[in-house]
């Protein structure tokens, strides 16, 4: 059984959440949608290399490369679904730059514990928790 342990970036986006009035949280949440990563070129024309986060109700569509023990997560969703953008975006930012074992060990619960509970359906928190849970599965197979 993996040890869990939030990582170092996850764990800032998480404090700068909490530390919000519940009211603000939403704003935070829409900067992170404004600064999803781009995809690299390598994936850009390459939709099959991606996988389908059927949990999200928007297409939101995944990829995890481990590179040299490093993990990098791409991400992709529409700027129509802003909360979901934000989903994706403090993922991918927090996962990219760790081993497989530190992605491996972030709480499954970790979407729960960001103070959004109050101002998102629980519908995209379950759809954060999806995003998680594949860019896990990816990890686990590509080790």
């Amino acid at each position: 059984m993996t040890e869990t342990h939030v990582p170092a970036a996850l764990a800032e986006f998480r404090e700068a959440f909490l530390e919000l009035p519940e009211s603000d949280r939403l704003e935070l949440l829409l900067e992170f949608a404004n600064e999803l990563p781009a995809v690299p070129d390598h994936l850009a024309d390459h939709p099959e290399m991606y996988e389908r986060v059927a949990e999200c109700q928007s297409p939101v569509f995944i990829n995890i490369e481990v590179d040299g023990g490093v993990v990098a997560m791409h991400a992709t969703a529409p700027p129509e679904a802003p909360t979901t953008r934000g989903f994706a975006s403090i993922l991918a930012q927090g996962i990219t730059g760790l081993t497989p074992d530190e992605v491996l060990a972030i709480p499954s619960d970790y979407p729960q514990t960001i103070g959004l509970t109050k101002v998102v359906s629980p519908l995209r928190i379950g759809g954060m928790t999806g995003m998680l849970m594949r860019a896990k599965n990816q990890v686990q197979q590509k080790r």
